[in-house]
């Protein structure tokens, strides 16, 4: 049965942003696979996991510190969540910018259980006192808390329980070399291909009851990006569609024009794509230009089109990096209709 969620369609900001928006929060508890079996994709990661799982249960020792990077929406929180669920424990999630006072994250580690995992989301977002605690936490167990100021401070040392820590970034290299040191286990999560984001959207089509033939798959799964959050993302607005004009079956032409209407493109592409590609072309004649450049011309911030856009522009080459700046590809001319000429 479709679900009435129609008003969805005035809110189309940041439809195809890896980036979590409070929308997608609403079906995490529903969409979101519980079992390794359920999780489609990663299959390398999984089945590493796998093993340190069953290798640490053998042992009856918590898991090593597993940090899992790589763009966001492709599952790192999933991943963390089914981690717990393998090895019977707790889970306590946070994340990087959440912790702001040393005080807060000595009050989270203390009330942890032997085994317990801490999962730590955007941890390159940690402040440096945070991390600075962290290392004898992760280490040693233990938590050093000073107490008093000046010539009369002293440090005391508590014992904190065997927990598990597992970090999420998104950008690796912001880690500093200490912290990325003490984790036992990193993996990196790649983007998905069709296949398996066709597989991811047929399983959400179930769970939400949305009728899809393997048309219909095959056109969702082309504009979303590579990653599953802008899969589920982009099926609930085709739901959307079909739920108003009562279509029962959403097929090709059905995910088409549901596609059309929020303007997305055969690729995936929406109109700030678009716009950042043709800004390029038609006013720094392709580039190489900065990144700053870009940002001005197109009125986006620089973290957006760093973080939200380029990383897919990249991905299907229609972008490149030099160290002169960025070029738009003779991929992305043809894409856009433009003829191409070569000026770098």
């Amino acid at each position: 049965m479709l679900v009435d969620s129609s008003e969805q369609f005035n809110n189309l900001d940041s439809i195809v942003a890896p980036k979590e928006n409070p929308d997608d929060r609403n079906l995490d508890n529903t969409l979101r696979p519980q079992t390794f079996a359920e999780y489609i994709g990663q299959d390398k990661v999984k089945k590493n996991l796998d093993f340190l799982i069953r290798a640490a249960k053998k042992r009856e020792e918590p898991i090593e510190h597993i940090l899992l990077y790589g763009p966001a929406g492709l599952g790192k929180t999933t991943l963390a969540n089914i981690i717990a669920k393998e090895m019977g424990v707790n889970i306590k999630t946070t994340s990087g910018p959440a912790i702001e006072r040393v005080g807060d994250f000595g009050s989270i580690l203390t009330n942890l259980q032997d085994g317990d995992i801490l999962f730590i989301d955007e941890i390159h977002r940690l402040n440096k006192s945070i991390e600075e605690i962290l290392y004898p936490a992760m280490e040693d167990f233990k938590l050093d808390i000073i107490i008093g100021k000046g010539p009369s401070a002293r440090t005391i040392q508590l014992d904190l329980p065997r927990f598990t820590l597992i970090g999420a970034t998104t950008k690796l290299g912001a880690l500093t070399n200490p912290l990325r040191n003490r984790f036992g286990a990193t993996y990196r999560l790649e983007f998905y291909n069709q296949q398996h984001i066709q597989d991811i959207v047929k399983r959400s089509g179930n769970i939400l009851g949305v009728d899809i033939h393997e048309t219909g798959l095959e056109k969702i799964a082309s504009c979303a990006r590579q990653t599953p959050r802008v899969a589920n993302r982009l099926l609930k607005r085709v739901r959307d569609y079909a739920q108003i004009k009562n279509h029962q079956l959403v097929d090709g032409i059905v995910a088409q024009e549901a596609l059309e209407m929020i303007d997305i493109d055969p690729i995936g592409l929406e109109p700030s794509d678009r716009h950042i590609l043709r800004t390029v072309i038609e006013k720094f004649n392709g580039g190489p230009v900065g990144l700053g450049t870009i940002a001005a011309a197109t009125s986006e911030e620089i973290k957006t089109i760093e973080d939200v856009y380029e990383p897919y522009l990249l991905q299907i080459g229609f972008m490149t990096r030099t160290p002169r700046g960025r070029i738009i590809t003779e991929h992305a001319y043809k894409h856009l209709g433009i003829p191409y000429s070569n000026n770098v």
